[in-house]
């Protein structure tokens, strides 16, 4: 949803007015409505919005702003804003979306991040820039080592702070906290607000008006969801069968593990199917140069554990498919959101193994539907020859086929698509001695 207000309305600088235009950006969404005009008048922010819900430009508009009103330049090893963010992509994306807003208006932004070399971090830093983007660890270690001051820094965001807590940085978050200027602009922006987030929320805002757009866990609304009951060993056919249809273009596949990813994505490529894998385990650039081909459509597969269900917006993803249901039931929310963004449509395909069940409950708990019709209690479907279940939601589907082997039946069974049963060699011991007693 869009409002009827327009940027020119906030009084924002002529070179940010322009580069809006250039790249195509009107009419603020609703948390941009409520939060820039509120930012420019120096009041702190608590913002609750998903991914997608334009909370970048929420907060990077009113920053970039104050910063081309101020006077002189950042002192050797400062910076005037800080924005902290939870994993390297999502670092990179404000980076680049910061670039995209200043439009070449002579402002500096420095990525603070680890699984990269320090040496150009630091010598940026060293000069004094704008805007640091950064994670909790890399940039604790340059404040530890004395390579960057916090206590001139004006502006400061903690982005995707539910996510941050999750992955473990709440203390980390709490020293780089205690070293900024004690008069600041601050805001925090968050998908889900329980309780850990209220409480650093209470001690890092000052009276900040608060920012609610999107109900705190819901489904994007124009992805068509489904799923699929399906024994684990047939999933891999199933997958292939699912990204050879006409109509999946630009597909992320979710994974529940970093070796179920790499694995995920090594049967794809022996399937023929070209795939990049990303997870944490992978270096920065490695990292990087996956996205990269995915987002310029070298590949149009990416495989992926919930390192990236959040913050990496790539235009025209046709199809979402979870491969494993996740663990914490609203990450299948922000898996999905990587489809069915501005406007466009999207589908959603879960495939679920009979032990996975629990876990799909507590999906459609939260989107309060049922993603696969069942009867009584959930059933342990059984394997057919087909290798994946006909019980599913929404439509979708096509041929049943495929299996454990490319192009072929799955292992472990007979031309009938039976298991195939162990014959038992005879002893022949025994066999001559009951021989002699008779």
């Amino acid at each position: 949803m869009l409002t009827d207000n327009t940027f020119q309305s906030f009084g924002l600088d002529q070179s940010l007015l322009n580069a809006l235009e250039r790249s195509g950006f009107t009419t603020p969404t609703p948390i941009q409505q409520q939060s820039i005009k509120a930012q420019l008048d120096g009041r702190d922010i608590l913002g609750v919005a998903q991914t997608g819900t334009g909370k970048t430009a929420a907060f990077g508009l009113p920053i970039l702003h104050h910063i081309m009103n101020m006077q002189g330049r950042p002192a050797p090893k400062t910076c005037r804003a800080l924005v902290l963010a939870p994993t390297r992509e999502l670092a990179v994306q404000i980076e680049d979306n910061f670039k995209q807003f200043s439009g070449g208006a002579g402002l500096t932004t420095c990525l603070v991040l680890g699984g990269v070399s320090r040496g150009g971090q630091i010598k940026k830093i060293g000069r004094g820039v704008d805007v640091v983007i950064a994670t909790p660890g890399r940039l604790e270690d340059l404040m530890n080592d004395k390579k960057i001051r916090l206590d001139e820094v004006r502006f400061v965001v903690l982005d995707e702070a539910d996510r941050m807590l999750d992955m473990g940085f709440v203390q980390p978050v709490k020293r780089i906290l205690s070293r900024l200027h004690p008069r600041r602009q601050s805001a925090l922006f968050s998908a889900t607000m329980p309780k850990e987030v209220r409480g650093l929320a209470e001690s890092f805002l000052t009276d900040p008006v608060k920012v609610e757009v999107t109900p705190l866990v819901s489904a994007a609304p124009k992805v068509e969801q489904r799923a699929e009951l399906i024994t684990g060993p047939y999933k891999r056919g199933r997958l292939k069968e699912i990204l050879s249809q006409d109509d999946v273009k630009r597909t992320i596949v979710f994974a529940r593990t970093k070796r179920g990813a790499d694995k995920v994505a090594k049967n794809l490529i022996t399937d023929g199917i070209e795939a990049e894998v990303i997870h944490g385990n992978k270096a920065q650039n490695a990292r990087q140069k996956a996205l990269g081909k995915f987002k310029s459509g070298f590949v149009d597969v990416l495989v992926a554990t919930d390192i990236v269900a959040r913050g990496i917006d790539v235009p025209g993803i046709t199809h979402v498919v979870n491969f494993d249901l996740p663990d914490e039931a609203e990450n299948y929310v922000h898996r999905i959101g990587r489809t069915g963004r501005n406007g466009a449509s999207g589908v959603s395909i879960t495939l679920c193994a009979p032990d996975e069940l629990k876990k799909l409950a507590a999906v459609e708990k939260i989107l309060k539907r049922k993603l696969i019709e069942r009867e009584g209690p959930d059933p342990k479907p059984k394997a057919k020859s087909s290798g994946w279940q006909g019980k599913k939601q929404g439509g979708g589907g096509g041929r049943a086929g495929g299996g454990g082997r490319p192009g072929g039946r799955p292992g472990g069974g007979n031309s009938a698509g039976q298991p195939n049963q162990k014959r038992r060699r005879p002893n022949r011991k025994k066999s001559a001695a009951r021989a002699a007693s008779n």
